[in-house]
């Protein structure tokens, strides 16, 4: 048995019976939910490690339960929708999510998005000898559970918002995060902070880091940061 929590939220009953025996035959962890605030209170308690959301929900529907979630976790979000008007929505919106699934869809696709997204963001295998969620390479490593991070084996001592940035780039390895984008997924949309703040916080994390380890987090110009380990 997989110990990756995965939350679902979604009112159609056929439909969560359906993905739920997908996913536990996968051997995940299902946790379900019918409405918007039933699914983000179910995500704020058991903290799961991807969370997959339907677009039209009672209560609030997905793209702004989408949204809420993303202020406060990096975790994979996966939508599903029956049109495709409400991807683009979601798209322009900006609301956070890391991929799309149109109904109807089979099986053998959704695993293959749900392992997809959890090998991206936490070196998840299909191995079960493997059972690690460290993020990184050997030198820089990451672990979310423990809240530590290390670089060649030695701890660093970094704030919560330091780990929380230096998560959400380690999580999506080689993707360039805009600083605007890095602003509302890690410190939300608190009055008053500009994109500087995300500036120092880089610059506080690299001095950390030493000279060879602050070249992991490159800056892409015209676009903002990206982390890269692997060559």
């Amino acid at each position: 048995m997989s110990d990756y929590k995965i939350l679902l939220v979604e009112d159609n009953q056929k439909m969560t019976a359906m993905v739920q025996l997908y996913l536990e035959q996968e051997g995940f962890k299902l946790l379900t939910a019918a409405a918007g605030p039933e699914g983000e209170a179910l995500f704020m308690e058991e903290t799961p490690q991807l969370a997959i959301l339907d677009i039209m929900l009672p209560g609030f529907d997905g793209l702004e339960l989408c949204r809420r979630i993303r202020q406060r976790s990096t975790a994979p979000i996966l939508l599903l929708t029956a049109r495709a008007t409400d991807v683009d929505k979601a798209i322009g919106l900006g609301v956070g999510a890391d991929d799309y699934l149109t109904k109807p869809f089979s099986p053998t696709e959704l695993i293959a998005r749900v392992k997809a997204l959890l090998r991206r963001a936490y070196q998840y295998s299909d191995s079960p000898q493997s059972s690690t969620h460290l993020l990184g390479g050997p030198r820089l490593q990451l672990d979310p559970s423990r809240h530590t991070v290390t670089f060649d084996g030695a701890s660093l001592d970094v704030t919560p918002l330091e780990f929380k940035l230096l998560e959400m780039l380690m999580k999506n390895e080689g993707w360039a995060f805009t600083r605007v984008h890095l602003l509302e997924t890690v410190w939300g949309y608190e009055e008053g902070l500009g994109e500087e703040t995300v500036t120092v916080h880089v610059s506080n994390l690299r001095q950390k880091l030493g000279e060879e380890g602050a070249q992991l987090i490159r800056t892409v110009r015209g676009v903002g940061y990206a982390y890269e380990e692997r060559k």
